[in-house]
């Protein structure tokens, strides 16, 4: 295998030399970097992608931040996160917060990161005052992703979960029903961010719209799983008429809602309609409405908005069409890139039955 020192030798220069002149820097004249760049042709070398970002300071290491990996948003987000990153030649650094408090301050208050990584990814994870301090220490680029939070300086990559909850109780009131549930986030729950929050206003200016006043026996409180939905649909019977239509904050609350309305000899649609938001991988399969969001896009996106400031590059469709990220607290808020949803209807929704 041919080495720096090879290239050295042929070129009559310093492995220094040879070196600077490979990495483009202008402390070397033009004739010697022709030089070395003919003795490194002829030698066939080629320089170890490792070893260049060390000598120019970098580590090739990217910090993703995510609430909870189990959860089918920020997995889908982190794998096509992971392949971006590698297409360009960087490795990913996974923290999964868990809920643990004691992983959040390790990594978002301390020097954890330090000279570890080149920049950082947050997928909807709630900030606070601390957390946005300490990340401006660290001067590095990054960006978020979803509704989670916002670091001046940072762009942010995210849909429109209000426009999303509208249309999704819109698509219930033009099928006829008025009397919608709605289950969402816990407020108590850190990993519920602010979606929640967007979501269950959407589903309020929709029913305001149609001339509905909301009611609040209908909206129901749960943790962003099939578990959680399952729960707060079987508290949500108890409480005597059943609704019509239930709203769920995300397809796996949709899934838990199917299940207690099963469970409770009721069939879905003909009983009680039900729609999600996500298109979770399962959606199909179980003839679940929801709306599509673009999990995978939004990682692929964040990922090249990230590396842009690095100089690195991999396909990707958006050309210069969207922010570049710098340091945290580093200038005034970037508006957010926001990608598009769309409705899917499927079996889990129809009219409401005549009484």
């Amino acid at each position: 295998m041919t080495r720096i020192d090879d290239v050295a030798r042929l070129a009559g220069v310093s492995t220094a030399t040879v070196s600077r002149a490979l990495r483009g820097l202008p402390t070397v004249s033009a004739a010697t970097r022709r030089r070395v760049l003919a003795a490194a042709e002829q030698l066939q070398y080629a320089v170890s992608p490792s070893a260049s970002r060390l000598a120019g300071g970098r580590t090739g290491t990217v910090a993703v931040v995510v609430p909870r990996i189990t959860r089918w948003f920020f997995g889908t987000v982190v794998e096509a996160v992971e392949d971006f990153l590698h297409q360009a030649g960087y490795d990913l650094l996974l923290y999964n917060l868990g809920g643990r408090e004691q992983i959040r301050q390790r990594v978002l208050r301390t020097a954890n990161l330090h000279k570890r990584v080149d920049a950082i990814m947050l997928v909807a994870t709630p900030l606070r005052s601390a957390d946005l301090t300490a990340l401006a220490a660290l001067d590095l680029p990054g960006i978020t992703i979803s509704s989670g939070s916002t670091v001046p300086g940072w762009p942010c990559v995210r849909i429109d979960d209000v426009a999303a909850a509208r249309t999704a109780t819109r698509h219930l009131l033009d099928l006829g029903h008025r009397r919608i549930a709605h289950i969402s986030g816990d407020p108590d729950d850190e990993l519920a961010y602010t979606t929640h929050l967007d979501r269950r206003r959407g589903y309020r200016e929709a029913l305001r719209a149609a001339g509905i006043r909301p009611d609040p026996s209908l909206d129901m409180e749960s943790q962003f799983t099939i578990d959680g939905g399952n729960r707060a649909t079987t508290e949500l019977l108890a409480r005597g008429e059943p609704p019509t239509a239930i709203f769920a904050a995300c397809d796996e609350i949709a899934m838990g809602a199917m299940t207690a309305l099963r469970d409770a000899g009721l069939r879905v649609p003909q009983d009680v309609s039900v729609i999600g938001v996500d298109d979770h991988d399962l959606s199909g399969v179980l003839g679940l409405s929801t709306i599509a969001q673009p999990a995978a896009e939004q990682g692929r996106l964040a990922a090249r908005l990230l590396l842009d400031p690095l100089g690195a590059h991999a396909a990707d469709p958006y050309g210069d069409r969207v922010p570049v990220s710098r340091g945290a607290g580093d200038g005034p808020p970037s508006p957010p890139v926001i990608l598009p949803t769309r409705l899917v209807v499927r079996e889990s929704t129809a009219p409401p039955r005549a009484h």
